[in-house]
């Protein structure tokens, strides 16, 4: 039996699917992890940890399969990986930084003051990364001026992925996926931006060396070889993005077909043939080969919304309470009688790119009770993720089809939510993770098993959730309602 191994490394945690070479999954591994948080605006997570976990998830799988069958044969390992990551690196390969995630807002008033440039809007256009705090641009800025000492001994500038290849290959390149989510790569020429690098004070030589998503290593340092029980000569293909992944392992890469993912965080994403930036700056626009760019927008407050209300209102900790939260907001008509909700309790990404954004409950009142609340979360983050559809269809032509992926597919209740908000079809399918399975379709590629994306083909005969038109008035008056609230207190944040 051949089979490959695809690699999601999230923020929540690492997993790693074994796919037999046709496509269908024989077994795999999650390694959950924390994220650290020393100060407010400041999130973290120890690369040791991360590695530690990549490390152990690709063991477990490859030894999970051996004792299906004796003789399966490893191809190769794929890797997708969260974006937007930053640490600093001394001349001797060791972490000068914890890795600073995605969802870190110390750098929110250099976003603030370069969103508001000329120089900003130019950066965004050629690189087609918003102006935000996330942005490894902003994170470079807030280093080269709050912590000069660390800035300046630092040899190299790489992400969690890159960290990961380090220690298995010993060289330092990132694929132009993550390159391109780092506010610091041309996705027009497909090589470091000037203008960007000057602005923070970073040369190309403090970053690593550019590749396509298919670039493959080999030569396995031997004790991670060891570590992982696999051959030191199995190839490793760097793959890209989560988000850039999940489209392709959704198969949602042709005209009209959106994937809509809901994790830690969320993201809506379509594919297209040449880059496309917004004028308004609203969304993203990330390189997933060189023909297919993934625009889209991301949200800061997906799923660690519900996790922060199961922790602190919910009905304890476990993976059975979200089960039980969607059954208690069942219990409550569409529109939670006028109760809404706006999620953003980390501030927020797309559309509006503001770092200040609080979280509020509008239009309480006696009669509403805790089943209430619950709809409300939910349908705050649903209206959150359908603005973000709203901008992206404006850019990318109209949506037709959305392609489910993500910890949320797992609930038929959201899932349905968000069908009846969109008025569009849901499909799900077989396995919710389509960034891992998006890893082994580029490994097939890298290996030469199939000419392009478009010959691999989408065995997962989805599950479709119709909307209902019924509730779709009373979701949009509450979406009316969600936008005209932000507009009125945005100025309060």
């Amino acid at each position: 039996m051949d089979y490959i191994i695809g690699v999601d490394i999230g923020t929540s945690g690492t997993k790693a699917v074994a796919f037999h070479v046709s496509g269908e999954p024989i077994a795999d591994h999650h390694i959950g992890y924390p994220m650290h948080n020393p100060q407010p605006g400041y999130l973290e997570q120890d690369p040791e940890v991360l590695l530690a976990a990549v490390v152990q998830s690709i063991g477990q799988v490859a030894g999970a399969v051996r004792g299906i069958d004796l003789t399966a044969r490893l191809l190769g390992v794929g890797f997708s990986s969260a974006m937007h990551g930053l640490m600093a690196m001394d001349e001797h390969r060791h972490p000068l930084t914890p890795c600073i995630i995605w969802a870190d807002t110390r750098s929110e008033p250099f976003a603030t003051e370069l969103k508001r440039t000329p120089l900003g809007h130019r950066i965004y256009s050629a690189t087609g990364t918003p102006i935000h705090p996330m942005s490894p641009l902003c994170k470079l800025g807030w280093m080269r001026e709050h912590a000069p000492e660390i800035f300046r001994a630092a040899h190299k500038f790489i992400s969690i992925k890159e960290y990961v290849f380090l220690r298995f290959f010993g060289r330092y390149v990132v694929d132009e996926s993550i390159a391109s989510a780092t506010g610091l790569f041309d996705i027009h020429g497909l090589d470091w931006y000037g203008p960007a690098l000057d602005l923070v004070g970073v040369s190309p030589a403090q970053l690593s060396e550019p590749v396509p998503i298919t670039h493959t290593l080999s030569g396995l340092e031997k004790e991670a070889a060891e570590a992982m029980r696999i051959p030191a000569d199995t190839p490793f293909v760097l793959g890209g993005s989560d988000g850039c992944l999940a489209n392709l392992g959704s198969h949602a890469i042709a005209p009209g077909d959106a994937a809509l993912t809901i994790g830690t965080s969320g993201a809506i994403r379509m594919v297209a043939g040449v880059p496309k930036t917004d004028d308004r700056a609203r969304t993203f626009c990330y390189v997933l080969s060189e023909d297919r760019y993934v625009l889209g927008g991301a949200v800061n407050n997906g799923g660690m919304v519900l996790r922060w209300y199961r922790d602190n209102f919910g009905l304890g900790h476990d993976a059975d309470a979200y089960r039980s939260l969607a059954e208690e907001a069942a219990t409550v008509a569409p529109g939670a009688e006028g109760l809404v909700f706006m999620p953003y309790l980390t501030g927020e990404r797309a559309p509006h790119w503001n770092a200040d954004a609080k979280g509020l409950f509008f239009g309480l009142q006696l009669h509403h009770r805790k089943a209430h609340v619950t709809r409300a979360v939910f349908e705050g983050i649903s209206y959150g993720m359908y603005s973000v559809g709203k901008a992206l269809a404006e850019i990318a032509g109209p949506i037709h089809t959305l392609r489910a992926n993500g910890g949320f597919a797992r609930s038929p209740y959201w899932v349905q939510l968000l069908a009846d908000v969109f008025q569009q079809e849901i499909r799900v399918g077989g396995s919710v993770e389509d960034a891992a399975k998006g890893a082994y379709m580029v490994v097939l590629k890298a290996l030469g098993k199939v000419a392009g994306f478009e010959d691999i083909e989408d065995t997962s005969n989805p599950l479709v959730y119709r909307p209902n038109a019924a509730n779709r008035p009373v979701y949009m008056e509450n979406f009316g309602r969600f936008e005209r609230l932000y507009d009125k207190v945005k100025d309060e944040f």
